[in-house]
């Protein structure tokens, strides 16, 4: 006989669930939070001037966070531990590297006029992260989904002036508000989602190399060809929202 669901702070515990699978469970949240330590540790790196650094770290946060879904589904926490919320945890972790990082990251490049204009992004990224249709049931993000880390990490390596930042950045925070739906790439239809995982991973690279060699991938223009897999990722998702509002229809 199956031996009845145990009870913990409120939520059901498969009692078939293996102590393997539970630390599993518990390494995956870990890898998760993991990316808070990458993003504070960051914050240190711009306090003292080293933005190269800083890159890597939100880089690496990205490379975490683009990983820790995919091991979270096949481990399967939500049954191993129902009482840690991974969803939470991600998003907490998330407004660290891709809000608050980013934010302080701009300033401290010079590619926002004034430290006031960070206030734009981030506020706008708390009504985006709070909103409770920010991930739609048919798993696209609503709004733009905040990627100040790839916004600020183009926009010191590519020298944008001041004014152009404060302009990019206002746009991009009006788009948060804007319901349009955006790409959830490991959630994509199965050949989608493997081209654009398999392009994902060639830009990583690419950018990752210019971020810690800036002056030899410099002269191949890495982070301009770089700007091709943004460009796909926009284009693919507008093409993907036209398709579901007309479906609609």
């Amino acid at each position: 006989m199956r031996p009845p669901p145990a009870s913990r702070n409120g939520a059901t515990i498969d009692r078939d669930v293996s102590p393997t699978r539970v630390a599993l469970a518990w390494g995956v949240h870990l890898f998760t939070a993991l990316g808070a330590v990458v993003g504070a540790v960051a914050l240190v790196a711009i306090g003292r001037g080293d933005l190269g650094s800083a890159a890597v770290l939100m880089l690496i946060a990205l490379v975490i966070d683009s990983a820790d879904g995919t091991l979270a589904r096949a481990v399967g926490v939500e049954q191993a531990l129902p009482w840690i919320d991974g969803r939470r945890l991600d998003d907490m972790v998330d407004f660290l590297n891709y809000v608050i990082v980013p934010a302080v990251f701009m300033v401290a490049a010079g590619v926002l006029p004034h430290w006031a204009c960070a206030a734009t992004p981030i506020l706008a990224s708390c009504y985006g992260f709070s909103h409770v249709a920010a991930k739609t049931e048919d798993d696209f993000f609503r709004g733009f989904p905040s990627y100040w880390n790839i916004v600020a990490i183009y926009a010191w390596g590519l020298g944008v002036s001041a004014v152009t930042g404060a302009w990019v950045v206002a746009f991009l925070a009006l788009m948060v508000f804007v319901p349009l739906k955006y790409a959830y790439p490991s959630k994509l239809p199965p050949v989608l989602r493997t081209l654009t995982v398999v392009l994902g991973v060639l830009w990583s690279v690419v950018l990752a190399v210019w971020v810690l060699a800036p002056e030899r991938a410099g002269s191949y223009h890495l982070l301009e060809i770089s700007l091709a897999y943004p460009i796909y990722y926009f284009a693919l998702s507008f093409w993907l929202d036209a398709r579901s509002r007309s479906a609609v229809r």
